[in-house]
């Protein structure tokens, strides 16, 4: 299964569906973007963001367009936002396992854990 993500709005109880979502590769203080994609309906990518034959052992960064999606979902946000963006770094050790990274968020707070 490679690299999956997830989010879940706990503002609202549901999905993030229409969050954007972007993976860089990192090296050091360097992050070199690899894909950039909007969440389905189920708050997920359509497909893996690497799939078991591309998944690579390295350091990686996703980073989740918070206060665009609240603000798209109709929430008055102050200025500037508590949360604008929220970048989570990982590293992939084992590329023979699935990596799962779920992201429960709302305007103010998040939380992350490797999933299954």
């Amino acid at each position: 299964m490679g690299l999956t993500t997830h989010v879940l709005d706990t503002m609202h109880g549901c999905p993030a569906a229409g969050m954007e979502v972007s993976l860089f590769s990192t090296h050091g203080d360097a992050a070199a973007l690899i894909q950039r994609l909007v969440l389905n309906q189920d708050g997920r990518t359509d497909a893996p963001l690497f799939d078991d034959a591309s998944l690579r052992t390295g350091t990686y960064r996703l980073t989740f367009g918070v206060a665009a999606y609240f603000k798209a979902r109709g929430v008055v946000l102050p200025e500037p936002n508590f949360l604008g963006r929220v970048s989570l770094d990982f590293g992939i050790a084992h590329a023979d396992q699935h990596y799962h990274v779920p992201l429960l968020v709302s305007p103010w707070s998040y939380a992350t854990y490797r999933g299954s």
